[in-house]
C-alpha cells in the first residue's frame, strides 16, 4: 500500500508551489500553446512574471479576497495564467465548461456569485450577460466582445500590493469547479488549497515508474475546467518541473502529429480517446517512433480488454485511475509495475486515503474483513484530498460528506491484495465520454417541451462514449392523437424534436442519443424516479 508523498503540503498555496517552480526552472519551457500558430511557447520565468502580473491587476481592479473570478476558456495559456493568478489575488477561480449554452453558464455565474469573468468574444458572442449583478468586469483573450475588457490590461505592470492570506491553506478555497456528486443539478465543489497541493503531492509519489518528473513532455488535450486537466495534469506539471503542450480540444490527426514534433512522453487521456488511438495503431496511423512512455486513462471506467489492447497495438504501458470532484480528484491508482499490474481494477488508494466497504442490504454497516473479497459494497473513503463540501448546500453536503467520510455512491469489491474493482453504481450520474451528465437537468428541460407530461433520463452502456443518455418519455394526449403511449405518430421526427430541443438549450453532449416511449415513469412514494426499474427496461 502506498504511504509516501512527494514532498509536505503543509503550509503550500497552489500558486506558491507553482511560482517556485518557476524560480527553479528559469529559463525552461513550462507551457506550449497550440492553439496558435506558430505556437506560443511560455518559459517558467515568463510564466512567473504572467501569474504575477495579471494578480496585481485584479486587486488594482478592486477583486476582493474570496470573490470568484470566472474561467470560461478552451485550453490557452491564458486559462493557465487566470486561474493561478486568481488564486495569487485571494480570489476563488470557478472553471466553466467552454461548451455551456446560455442557461448552463448563466446557472454557474449566478450561483457562484462570479465578480470577473475571464472568456473571449466567440464564447460570448450569442449568450447574454444580464440579470448577474455580482458580475462587475469581463475580459476577451484574443477577439473583442462587447463590453468586455482586453486581457493583456491584466498583463501590464502594476504597484498593487498582493495581501497576505487570511486564512491557512487547508480553509482557503483555490477552485470552485461543479459536480453533480452523486445526484441532483449542478453544485459548487470547495477545494482548498490543501486539497489540491496534497492531491498532486498523491499523485507524485515517488517510487513508481509512472509518476511525472521534471523531465517530461506531457499533451494535454483533456479540458483544463474539468477537475482531471486542472489538477492532475496542470498542476502536477508545472509543480514538478515538466513541459505542458496544450490542445484546445481532442482531434486526432493533430495529436498524432504533436507526438512526434513536440517529442511526448506522457498522455493523460480518457477511454474514448484510447479507444480512438487503438483504431488509429491498427490502422497503422499511430507512430512507431514515438517517445511516449506512460498513459494514464481516468474520468470514466476503462474496460480491461481495451487497455490490454491498446498496450498491445502501441507498446505503451496504460495506467487506470479512478476518484471525482470531491477529492481533488483522484482516490486510487493502478500501477504499470509487472507484478501489480491489474487492467480490470483501479488500483490501490493513494497515500494517507482511508476506504471501507458499506453494506448494501440497507443497514449502513461496513462490511467485515472477513467477508470483503465476496461481497460488494459502497465504497466509503476519507483523506485529506476531499472537499470542504459543496458551495451554499449543507443539505448536499452533509448527504455525502458524513463523520468525515466521503460516500461515492459507487459499488466495489476488493480482494486479498487490496486491489479496488468498481462493479456497480448506486449514484445517478451518466459519465458521457468522461463528461459528467446529471439527468435531473436534462430531465428538467424535456418538461419545458410542450409534448411531454412526464420523462426519466438513465444511462445506456455504450462501446464507444462509456454510457448515452437514454430519456424515457410520456408524451402528452395531444401528441398521442389515437395512438397507444409506446407508438406514437412519427416516432421517430419526435425522438429527433426532443433531443434538439436539449441540444439548443444544453450542451450537445447532454442531449439524449435514444429516445423511448413509455406509459408511466416509474416512481417512489415521494415521487423520486425508480432509475433502476428503467435501467431494467433497457
Amino acid at each position: 500500500m502506498r504511504t509516501r508523498l512527494y514532498g509536505s503540503p503543509s503550509g503550500l498555496f497552489v500558486h506558491s508551489a507553482v511560482l517556485a517552480s518557476c524560480r527553479r526552472q528559469g529559463e525552461k519551457t513550462a507551457l506550449i500553446d497550440t492553439s496558435v500558430a506558430p505556437a506560443r511557447r511560455i518559459s517558467y520565468a515568463q510564466y512567473g512574471e504572467l501569474v504575477e502580473a495579471a494578480a496585481r491587476r485584479f486587486v488594482a481592479a478592486r477583486l476582493r479576497p474570496g470573490e470568484r473570478v470566472a474561467i470560461f476558456l478552451p485550453n490557452s495559456w491564458e486559462f493557465c495564467v487566470a486561474y493561478h493568478a486568481a488564486t495569487l489575488a485571494g480570489a476563488i477561480p470557478t472553471v466553466v465548461n467552454p461548451s455551456y449554452r446560455q442557461r448552463e453558464l448563466h446557472y454557474q455565474l449566478s450561483d457562484s456569485g462570479a465578480a470577473f469573468l475571464i472568456t473571449d468574444g466567440p464564447q460570448i458572442a450569442s449568450l447574454s450577460l444580464a440579470e448577474l449583478p455580482a458580475l462587475r468586469h469581463v475580459y476577451f483573450t484574443r477577439q473583442p466582445a462587447p463590453g468586455a475588457e482586453d486581457f493583456a490590461t491584466l498583463l501590464a505592470p502594476s504597484t498593487a500590493a498582493l495581501a497576505s492570506a487570511a486564512q491557512p491553506p487547508e480553509e482557503t478555497v483555490a477552485a470552485l469547479p461543479y459536480s453533480s456528486g452523486t445526484t441532483g443539478l449542478p453544485k459548487g465543489v470547495m477545494l482548498s488549497h490543501s486539497n489540491l497541493v496534497t492531491n498532486v503531492f498523491q499523485n507524485l509519489a515517488p517510487g513508481e515508474c509512472s509518476t511525472y518528473t521534471p523531465s517530461e513532455v506531457l499533451l494535454c488535450l483533456l479540458p483544463l475546467y474539468h477537475i482531471y486537466g486542472l489538477n492532475v495534469v496542470l498542476n502536477p506539471a508545472l509543480i514538478v518541473g515538466a513541459t505542458l503542450v496544450l490542445m484546445p480540444r481532442f482531434d486526432e490527426a493533430r495529436l498524432l502529429s504533436l507526438l512526434i514534433d513536440e517529442g511526448i512522453t506522457f498522455l493523460p487521456l480518457v477511454p474514448p480517446v484510447v479507444n480512438a488511438l487503438c483504431h488509429a495503431a491498427e490502422e497503422n496511423r499511430f507512430p512507431r517512433d514515438h517517445s511516449v512512455r506512460v498513459v494514464k486513462s481516468g474520468a470514466a471506467p476503462l474496460a480491461a480488454e481495451l487497455a490490454r489492447r491498446f498496450t498491445a497495438l502501441t507498446g505503451i504501458p496504460l495506467r487506470q485511475g479512478y476518484g471525482m470532484t470531491e477529492a481533488s480528484p483522484v482516490t486510487h491508482m493502478g500501477y504499470i509495475e509487472p507484478a501489480l499490474y491489474r487492467p480490470d481494477s483501479i488500483g490501490h488508494p493513494l497515500a494517507l486515503t482511508d476506504c471501507k466497504l458499506i453494506s448494501l442490504d440497507g443497514s449502513e454497516q461496513e462490511i467485515a474483513h472477513a467477508a470483503l473479497q465476496s461481497t460488494p459494497g459502497e465504497l466509503v473513503m476519507r483523506g485529506p484530498q476531499f472537499m470542504l463540501g459543496y458551495w451554499n448546500a449543507p443539505e448536499a453536503t452533509a448527504a455525502v460528506l458524513r463523520d468525515g467520510w466521503y460516500w461515492s455512491g459507487d459499488v466495489a469489491t476488493v480482494d486479498d491484495e487490496g486491489f479496488y474493482r468498481i462493479v456497480d453504481r448506486r449514484k445517478e450520474m451518466i459519465k458521457y465520454k468522461g463528461f459528467a451528465i446529471a439527468p435531473a437537468e436534462v430531465e428538467a428541460v424535456l418538461l419545458e417541451h410542450p409534448a411531454v407530461r412526464d420523462c426519466g433520463v438513465i444511462g445506456r452502456p455504450d462501446a464507444a462514449a462509456g454510457e448515452i443518455p437514454c430519456a424515457f418519455v410520456v408524451l402528452r394526449d395531444h401528441a398521442l392523437g389515437s395512438h397507444p403511449p409506446e407508438d406514437p405518430p412519427d416516432s421517430s421526427r419526435i425522438s429527433a424534436e426532443l433531443a434538439g430541443f436539449v441540444a439548443e438549450r444544453l450542451s450537445a453532449y447532454k442531449q439524449p442519443r435514444d429516445v423511448r416511449f413509455v406509459a408511466s415513469i416509474p416512481r417512489n412514494p415521494s415521487g423520486k424516479i425508480l432509475r433502476r426499474q428503467l435501467r431494467d427496461l433497457l
